[in-house]
């Protein structure tokens, strides 16, 4: 996006009352830290209030015993505007396999999968999908669906087996040959920096993302990859899901590389997540061809008002931008809000107005991964002028207990996001669901659950983008299924099922829903 004028979000927080730190201001993220070993494998990649959101602005504390009792929202109609960018997505590590092969170096989950009880069950990502000798078959299937774009992900340590140094030629060459297929069959890359899967080496030498070292590293690769592939990849995503990656990987041990640090350093290593996005914006800047367009993909803490009224809109808004003042407001402002520096207070991240302006290095999109609301809030007279509310045990969600069914979800995030961050470019760079999918005796996958889904989301952001919020695409999570992180293979969240014994992809009932859509351009396909 042209983001003039972007930091006037940073200006308005400051004009909002603080809320008061709670009796025992960091009870949230000591009660989330000290239950860590006691929490289940089961989280979910995409659980993030509590840590990533609450824990690190701690703006304010849920309503005890509310009834909270979300409408959601009508539905729009007329389809999507012209234009409107359809794809599917998938990342290096969960669908590449060949983890040892052409040169590749070891990531912190090759070496984390392989502690016992990591993953629900025992799988690794040492073979996933083939995609990394399928990937031709793959992308026909992506043509087969309509699809214009697809995002995929460059494996770091493919690239630069030890995270710096000499590079691996067969490395990037094959995501030369993978944007190569994929421009020959009329469909546009859309890359993807980093998907968790950090140079072992860098973890081992420096801490990871504890070292602002991984930071410059990080920026040289970005440039690398840049120079090397910007010829015919216009769209670059830096960091995926720095809200999932950080705390649950370093706060909460549950991710890769299983480390489990006080909330003051999980809040530094927030930072140095985000000052590494401003160097990899800068390196794409500085090498990438021009015309080439950078921005983040990330998985923001949802805050979704409780009911359609002007006064619960201001207090989602407010939640919004200081639920995530931890890193996408302040990549996008280019400062912490005062809010959540007083709130973190000794455990705030340390900086320098120089981190700062790198960090805020102005972009060209906003990506937002978008599955179910972590918050409701009602408007407060306390503190910031929010509330979240507690999420009911009834509320209807899918086969993974974290996707709770709220279509809402996708038109009020773009809509709020939009007017916070001032950006007239918002891509849905994730949404789908996991489902029991069974194998009929016929072989056939009737999913009609995640159409259901699919279906109901995607009038909500037809409606978004109706009244003008400036949603340009969607990218379905995903294009079949793959390994799922914690979950190993257990979770099936793709448009074509695997047989990972075989690995014969066979299409779902939702890959025909999904193709009806992109050929009529509307949600009610």
């Amino acid at each position: 996006m042209s983001r003039p004028g972007c930091r006037n979000s940073a200006s308005a927080s400051r004009a909002l009352p603080l809320l008061k730190p709670p009796a025992t201001r960091h009870c949230a993220a000591a009660t989330i830290l000290s239950g860590a070993a006691s929490m289940s494998a089961k989280v979910s990649r995409r659980q993030l209030a509590k840590i990533a959101g609450l824990s690190a602005a701690g703006i304010a504390s849920p309503l005890e015993g509310a009834d909270a009792r979300p409408g959601a929202a009508p539905r729009g109609g007329g389809g999507f505007p012209a234009g409107f960018l359809w794809g599917t997505a998938t990342s290096s590590y969960q669908v590449e396999g060949a983890v040892d092969e052409d040169g590749r170096g070891a990531s912190i989950w090759d070496k984390f999968v392989r502690i016992p009880g990591k993953i629900e069950d025992g799988s690794t990502g040492d073979r996933a999908n083939d995609h990394y000798h399928r990937y031709k078959e793959d992308i026909a299937l992506i043509k087969d669906l309509g699809c214009k774009a697809y995002r995929f992900s460059v494996a770091w340590p493919r690239v630069f087996p030890d995270g710096d140094g000499k590079p691996n030629p067969k490395g990037i060459d094959f995501y030369s040959r993978l944007v190569d297929e994929l421009l020959k069959n009329g469909i546009e890359p859309w890359m993807t920096l980093y998907h968790w899967d950090l140079p072992q080496s860098l973890q081992d030498r420096f801490g990871g993302w504890r070292s602002t070292e991984t930071c410059k590293i990080f920026g040289d690769y970005a440039g690398y990859v840049a120079k090397r592939l910007t010829d015919r990849v216009k769209n670059v995503f830096t960091l995926n899901e720095s809200g999932r990656f950080v705390p649950f990987g370093y706060g909460l041990g549950i991710d890769a590389p299983g480390v489990t640090l006080p909330q003051a350093e999980v809040n530094q290593i927030r930072h140095n997540s985000a000052l590494a996005h401003g160097l990899a914006v800068q390196a794409v800047r500085a090498h990438g061809r021009r015309g080439t367009r950078v921005g983040p993909a990330e998985n923001i803490d949802v805050c979704v008002p409780a009911i359609d009224a002007p006064e619960h809109v201001r207090a989602a808004e407010i939640a919004l931008r200081e639920m995530n003042a931890g890193y996408l407001n302040v990549i996008m402002t280019g400062k912490y809000t005062d809010a959540f520096l007083k709130y973190a207070g000794a455990d705030a991240p340390k900086y320098t107005d120089a981190e700062l302006k790198i960090i805020g290095s102005p972009v060209d999109f906003l990506g937002l991964n978008i599955y179910a609301p972590q918050n409701y809030v009602v408007p407060s007279d306390q503190g910031a002028g929010f509330m979240p509310l507690p999420i009911p045990k009834s509320f209807p969600h899918m086969s993974s207990d974290w996707l709770r069914i709220a279509p809402e979800t996708i038109y009020w995030v773009p809509k709020l996001a939009a007017k916070i961050w001032k950006t007239d470019a918002i891509y849905i760079t994730e949404n789908g669901t996991s489902g029991d999918d069974v194998v009929t005796q016929d072989g056939k996958i009737y999913d009609t659950d995640r159409i259901m889904y699919l279906r109901n989301y995607l009038a909500q952001l037809e409606r978004a983008t109706a009244e003008g919020v400036p949603v340009r695409g969607y990218f379905l999570w995903s294009l079949m299924d793959n390994f799922e992180w914690v979950f190993g293979l257990s979770k099936r969240f793709g448009l074509y099922h695997v047989n990972f014994d075989t690995q014969v992809r066979t299409p779902k009932l939702s890959a025909s829903f999904y193709r009806n859509v992109i050929a009529k351009n509307a949600a009610g396909a």
